[in-house]
């Protein structure tokens, strides 16, 4: 798999785990679940914009 596309799958399911876990922020866990998928978007993100090394 080439690395732009891993780094979308990333930030896809960040975006699909926020969403659950806004659906669920009453709870402590939910809040918890809403940041696990923040992280994975800025990751995901963040690595979209990291140099590829000449091969």
């Amino acid at each position: 798999m080439k690395s732009t596309t891993t780094s979308w799958v990333v930030t896809g399911l960040g975006a699909v785990v926020s969403g659950l876990g806004a659906t669920m922020r009453q709870s402590r866990l939910g809040t918890g679940i809403l940041g696990f998928g923040l992280a994975h978007v800025v990751l995901g993100v963040l690595d979209m914009l990291r140099p590829q090394p000449n091969k």
